[in-house]
C-alpha cells in the first residue's frame, strides 16, 4: 500500500510528496505575486523647450535649490528673482536652441534612451522580474515626483533610484535625495535603496578607459588628456564634500588604465558660477594656458557628465574648444559622455544586480546576453 504522503498526479504520472507538491505552490505563488519594484535613472534635468519663458522656470527652480547656491535665502533669493532670472533666460535662448534636438533636449532625450535600453536588457535576461524603469529629472520634467505616483499608479512598491553622478556632491546627488524626501512626504515612506556614487565602479573606468581608446593615436603622438569635471563652491568641498577628491579618483584610475605618465593628463573644474571661489583650476584658464606651456594638442573628456548636455556640447566643444585656439591651441578633441552607449548599459545593469538583487543571484550562473540587442 502506497504511503498516505505520496499522490499520482494524473498529467505527469509521477509520485511527488505533499512537501514537494507545497513547494511547487510557494514558487507559483512567488511567481505569481512578485514585488514590482521601481528603478528609476535621475539626472539634472533640462527646460521644457528652448526658450525664454521655459528656461527661467527650470533656472527658477535650480537656482532656488540650497544644495545648489547656500547662500542665505534672504540674500540670494533677491539677487535671483531681481537680476539673474530677469536678463539670464533670454541670454541662454540660444545656447539651448543650438544644442536642441528634433524632439527634445540632450539631457532627457539620452537619459531617457539609456533607460530603455536597460530595461530591454533586464526584460530578455531575468524575465522573471516584474521591473519597471523610469527616467526622472531632479528639475523640470519629468519630476521625481510625478514618477513616484507613475510608478505607484503600476503597482511598485519597491524603489532603487540611481542618481546619474558618478562622484557624489551634496549639490547633485544630495539634491536628488532631497527631491525623493519631499516626494514622499506626504504618505509612508516606500521601501527603496539609493545609490550615492560609483566613482570608481570598474565598468564605469573601463566605460571610460575605451572612450578614449578611441584616440589612442593622439595620446601617442604626444596630446594631453584632460579629465574636466563640473565645478563646486570651495564652501561646499571645506565642509567636507568628498566631490573633488573623487574626480581625482576616476581620473587617476582611468589615466592608469590607459598607461599614462602624470605629466600627460591633468583635471581641470568647469562650469563656475557667481563671485564665489570654486575648485580650481578653472577649465577655461587650463584652455588658455595649455598652449603657451607647449600643450597644443588637446584630448578632452567629462567623467562627471553621465550624458552629453549644455555643459559639453556648448560650453566644452564650443567656449572652451574657441578659447583653446586662439590661445595657440593647434588640435582640439572632445571625448563624447557615456551616452546611451553598450557600455553605459552594462554599468547601469551592473548596479542594479549589485544593489537590487545581488544576494539572490550568488551561486547562480543567469543566461548570458548579447549587449549589442539592446
Amino acid at each position: 500500500m502506497r504511503p498516505s504522503w505520496h499522490f499520482r498526479p494524473q498529467k505527469t504520472g509521477h509520485p511527488i510528496s505533499s512537501y514537494d507538491h507545497n513547494r511547487v505552490n510557494i514558487f507559483h505563488f512567488l511567481q505569481v505575486h512578485t514585488i514590482k519594484t521601481a528603478i528609476i535613472l535621475a539626472n539634472l534635468g533640462t527646460p521644457d523647450e528652448p526658450t525664454a519663458p521655459a528656461i527661467k522656470r527650470y533656472l527658477a527652480e535650480f537656482l532656488s535649490d540650497p544644495r545648489v547656491v547656500n547662500l542665505p535665502r534672504s540674500i540670494w533669493l533677491p539677487i535671483l528673482h531681481g537680476v539673474i532670472l530677469k536678463t539670464r533666460p533670454k541670454k541662454l535662448t540660444h545656447n539651448y536652441s543650438m544644442i536642441w534636438g528634433t524632439h527634445d533636449g540632450p539631457i532627457r532625450n539620452i537619459t531617457a534612451a539609456l533607460t530603455r535600453r536597460v530595461a530591454a536588457y533586464f526584460a530578455r535576461k531575468y524575465p522573471e522580474r516584474d521591473l519597471h524603469f523610469y527616467t526622472a529629472m531632479t528639475y523640470g520634467n519629468p519630476a521625481l515626483k510625478s514618477i513616484l505616483n507613475r510608478a505607484q499608479d503600476d503597482g511598485c512598491s519597491e524603489f532603487l533610484l540611481i542618481p546619474l553622478y558618478p562622484q557624489y556632491a551634496g549639490a547633485t546627488t544630495g539634491a536628488v535625495f532631497d527631491k525623493w524626501v519631499a516626494a514622499t512626504d506626504d504618505q509612508i515612506v516606500p521601501n527603496f535603496r539609493f545609490i550615492s556614487e560609483y566613482h570608481k565602479h570598474p565598468k564605469y573606468i573601463h566605460g571610460l578607459t575605451k572612450s578614449i581608446e578611441k584616440y589612442n593615436h593622439k595620446l601617442l603622438a604626444g596630446a594631453h588628456l584632460l579629465f574636466s569635471f563640473h565645478g563646486i563652491p570651495m564652501s561646499q568641498s571645506d565642509a567636507g564634500d568628498p566631490y573633488a577628491g573623487q574626480c581625482q579618483e576616476t581620473a587617476r584610475r582611468v589615466a592608469h588604465a590607459l598607461g599614462l605618465t602624470k605629466d600627460q593628463w591633468s583635471v581641470a573644474f568647469q562650469s563656475k558660477f557667481g563671485p564665489a571661489a570654486w575648485l580650481t583650476p578653472a577649465t577655461i584658464d587650463q584652455m588658455r594656458a595649455f598652449p603657451t606651456a607647449g600643450k597644443k594638442d588637446l584630448l578632452v573628456i567629462c567623467p562627471g557628465f553621465s550624458v552629453d548636455c549644455l555643459e559639453t556640447i556648448e560650453e566644452i566643444k564650443g567656449e572652451n574648444h574657441d578659447a583653446f585656439l586662439a590661445a595657440g591651441g593647434e588640435a582640439f578633441q572632445y571625448v563624447k559622455a557615456l551616452n546611451a552607449t553598450q557600455d553605459h548599459v552594462a554599468l547601469m545593469v551592473a548596479l542594479v544586480e549589485e544593489h537590487l538583487f545581488d544576494r539572490e543571484l550568488r551561486g547562480r550562473t543567469p543566461p548570458r546576453v548579447n549587449l549589442n540587442q539592446f
